[in-house]
């Protein structure tokens, strides 16, 4: 594997792989020196033509622990703020003779373009409503981490699913690892030709949230992408609580066992109560954690996995 674009790019026994990688790149986080060898020498670049703070300060300390030479380069104050295009940007930055790029971009399918044009690594850290693999590889750790195994388990991921390319990549993964999925959302955040898909790809889907969560054992809850939308996609935010949020009364329907996961950023008081966010079943800092974990690993099988210095961490 040359690249990682899409949550379909990777097998079953890759993706636990990675994760078996994941958990012990996880213990450097708790050494004194946070440092490995593994990419000493590599040079990664951060594409970032979207805002993010998690992503790009992941990926960057998942890069410079495993020795890397990491830059950042976000489209504010670039080249592409005057104009410039999209392929004679990244063409300019690969033939400074980089290993790797990680790129954000507001439009879907433009890390694929880009791994056509250049010959360096690609890893797609999000595209427009398609995917983002490597939040789906950290939130399969989390939960993972707290349920022994994804295989047979049920997760339920809800909220603005129509804009989310959260739940995209996860639905791939999910089901790679061997558990269940339920969509829960309100209909006019449900992607259109949802029942079709659903058929095809052997997930449920379902607008009474109240119904799903006594029978999950995870539940994974999607910001309200409100700078996405364009019109009236609920009548109020209350509403949209009142109907989908995790708040403090609906956190009694949760089995005990049940693993709270957001992807963040959240938005405390819309889809999830400060409660339910600060609960101990609550997993949203363990996610940020297990993602400099997971992009270590990620970075590590894409670049140095053969590597003997490497394999030395």
């Amino acid at each position: 594997m040359k690249h990682l674009l899409s949550a379909a790019d990777l097998t079953h026994d890759d993706a636990e792989m990675i994760l078996e990688t994941a958990a012990a790149m996880h213990d450097v986080q708790n050494r004194e020196v946070k440092k490995l060898p593994a990419l000493r020498g590599r040079t990664v670049v951060n594409l970032f033509f979207e805002d993010s703070t998690r992503t790009r300060s992941s990926f960057e300390i998942a890069g410079k622990w495993l020795s890397a030479d990491v830059i950042n380069v976000s489209a504010k104050g670039s080249s592409v703020s005057k104009g410039e295009s999209l392929r004679d940007t990244v063409m300019t930055v690969a033939a400074m003779g980089v290993d790797g790029l990680v790129i954000r971009h507001n439009r879907s399918g433009a890390p694929l373009q880009v791994s056509q044009w250049v010959d360096c690594m690609v890893v797609n850290a999000g595209d427009g409503t398609h995917e983002h693999p490597t939040q789906a590889l950290l939130d399969a750790y989390t939960m993972q981490a707290q349920l022994g195994t994804l295989e047979g388990k049920h997760v339920a991921i809800v909220g603005d699913l129509t804009h989310s390319r959260v739940v995209r990549s996860n639905l791939i993964l999910l089901k790679t690892l061997g558990a269940h999925v339920t969509l829960v959302a309100p209909p006019t955040l449900m992607p259109s030709g949802i029942a079709a898909w659903a058929a095809r790809d052997g997930f449920d889907v379902s607008y009474d949230l109240d119904a799903v969560l006594p029978h999950v054992d995870a539940v994974m809850m999607l910001r309200v992408q409100r700078e996405r939308m364009s019109g009236g996609y609920f009548p109020t935010p209350r509403e949209y609580t009142v109907g989908y949020g995790l708040t403090r009364g609906r956190l009694a329907l949760l089995p005990q066992h049940a693993v709270i996961c957001h992807p963040g950023p959240m938005n405390r008081g819309l889809e999830i109560s400060p409660d339910a966010a600060d609960e101990a079943r609550s997993k949203v800092l363990d996610q940020v954690s297990a993602g400099v974990a997971v992009r270590m690993s990620v970075l590590y099988h894409l670049l140095a996995s053969n590597s003997t210095e490497g394999a030395q961490a």
